[in-house]
Formats: structure tokens, sequence, C-alpha cells
């Protein structure tokens, strides 16, 4: 086991990612594909009964109750929720049962597809993975769409952004044991002299280092910077560079300092002035809510100074509203 100096440590603790939707504890599969049936037959929907139901299983739970649907009912559990819902409440749903990998790969292709990208949902998702998730979501994306992502994401993007994004999907970042002060130093010295030391930004060293280096060496990196220049590394960023480049980069250091806050940040603005992002908004809710929504909740109470829950309550509505509430509320 690599031993750490003390003055280490505090940037390797993080607080313990706690989910809002976990196993339900008496757990049916038949009885719940049961009750979606009786919810979807005949004339109008029992809405409250699908939220209730399946905003209160985890996915894997939800995967064993499609599948009896399908041996027991004789039917397909997507198809008919399709046929049922429509609008937000649809598009909520649907994730829930979508396997987290699926709906990463889903939420990316449809980023993608027709005319214009959506690059916010790239950065997103691209920017905001372990080299792990990533390998295991381009893996499925190809074989979902018969088509490499790197390809895709490369058709769609251009530049820079275009030379972070093929980074992200073709390196493998260093072990977390790697984490080396010394080495920090040298990065933080290095890209100074590609940014602010210089007239002009050699842009390849920062995609380099940030897509190479460790969460953990990046966190160093961060501290040894700020020690060098006196000026948080994000600023540097944001004086430097601009546009899908800039908000890439600066989605990586978000994420890295902090998972809560950096959804939590994307939740508000998702809310924040005339009209909703509700794609925004349904894609975090749901793919963190077996990981962390209960952090990024806390993280966007103190924040905001109010709950998230009182947040999407006052941007929408009906069973949509019901839908969203349940999946943030449970813990």
């Amino acid at each position: 086991m690599k031993m750490y100096s003390y003055d280490v440590l505090p940037l390797l603790i993080h607080p313990q990612p706690k989910p809002t939707i976990r196993a339900a504890e008496e757990f049916d599969a038949s009885a719940d594909a049961a009750a979606l049936r009786a919810a979807m037959r005949g004339f109008g929907t029992d809405e409250q009964t699908i939220i209730d139901v399946l905003c209160a299983r985890s996915n894997l739970q939800r995967q064993q109750i499609s599948t009896k649907y399908r041996d027991e009912i004789g039917r397909n559990l997507l198809e008919d929720l399709k046929s049922e819902l429509s609008g937000n409440l649809e598009n909520v749903i649907l994730g829930l049962m979508l396997p987290p990998t699926n709906y990463q790969c889903d939420n990316l292709f449809k980023a993608m597809d027709g005319f214009g990208t959506n690059e916010r949902t790239l950065i997103e998702i691209l920017c905001a993975q372990s080299s792990e998730r990533l390998q295991a979501i381009a893996k499925l994306y190809e074989e979902l769409y018969n088509r490499p992502l790197v390809e895709h994401v490369c058709s769609e993007t251009s530049g820079d952004f275009r030379r972070l994004l093929t980074l992200l999907l073709t390196t493998v970042r260093d072990p977390p044991a790697s984490i080396d002060r010394d080495l920090a130093e040298q990065q933080a010295k290095l890209l100074f002299q590609a940014g602010e030391g210089k007239l002009g930004t050699e842009e390849s060293s920062f995609s380099k280092i940030l897509t190479k280096s460790s969460f953990e060496q990046l966190e160093l990196l961060f501290e040894e910077y700020k020690k060098l220049t006196q000026r948080a590394f994000e600023q540097a960023l944001k004086d430097e560079l601009s546009g899908s480049y800039y908000e890439g980069l600066s989605a990586i250091v978000e994420y890295v300092r902090s998972p809560p806050r950096f959804f939590a940040k994307r939740l508000y603005e998702a809310m924040r002035g005339l009209g909703t992002d509700d794609k925004t908004l349904i894609r975090i809710i749901v793919s963190r809510s077996e990981i962390d929504l209960q952090n990024i909740k806390e993280e966007f109470e103190r924040m905001y100074s109010k709950t998230l829950a009182n947040a999407v309550k006052s941007e929408t509505s009906g069973d949509y509203e019901r839908t969203l509430c349940a999946i943030i509320e449970k813990s």
C-alpha cells in the first residue's frame, strides 16, 4: 500500500458518494411487473403507480422487472411505457429503465444526431468520467450504433476541442497510486510556461496533462500552480482559453475539485433564467441517482441557499415534477 505524506492526504479526501436511490429491501419483480401492467391496462394510465414503483427500485431491479414483464406478461415494458407516457415524464421514466452505460450512450448519440451538436452534453458526459467509465461507454456505443464513439465525436467537433475529446477517449489516465508532488511542481511550471508565462497559448500541453494525469495528481498540480503563480488554476484557464475547449478543460478541473459541486452548478444553470433546460435536468438527476445525488443535493443547498427539490418544483409541474422529486427525495 502506497504511503502518502501528511500534506497530500487532505487533497485525496472527498465525501463518500451517497445515492438517493438504493435497491429496495423487500422486492418482488413479478409483483412489480403485474402492478405496472395494471397501471397501463385499459383506458387511461395510472402514472402515480409507475412513479411509485420505478423510482423506488435500483436500476438492476428495474431490469429484473422488465424481464419478468416480458416472461410472465408477454409484453415489452419499455414499449408499453413509451405508448402510455409522453413528454418529459416519458423521458425520465425511460431514462430510469435504461442501464446506466446505455443511458450515457443514448445521451451522447442524441447530442450528435441530426443537425447541430450539443457540446455541453458532450462536455458533461466525457469530461466528468474516469478512464474506465469512458472505455465502457465507448465499447458499448460502437456495439449499439455500429460506429466508434471517437469517430462520431471527431465528425461533430473541431480544433482543440476535438483534440481534447479524442484524448479523453483514447488515453488511459495514470493510476491514483502514482501521484508525485515533484511531478506536480514540474507540471505546474510547464503549464505556466505554456500559458500565462508566454505570448500566446500552447494548448496541447494543457490537453495532454489534464487527460493523462490521475485525478489525484491533478489535485496536486492545482495546488502547486497556486503556489507558483498565486492564482487559481481555473483563473489561468479562463484568461488563456475560450469556447468549447475552455469549457471542456474547465469541466475536468471542476469535476476533479468536487463532483457534487460540478453537477450542482449544472443543475442550477439548467433552471436559471427564462425557461428550463429539461434535458440536462433529467440527465443529471437520473444518471447520478445511484451514485452521489444525495451529495449533490447537499452541495446545491449549500451553494444556492435552497433545496434542490424546491428548485425543481418551481421549474416543473404535474407527474414530471412528482417523478423528479421522487428520485431526489429518496435516500
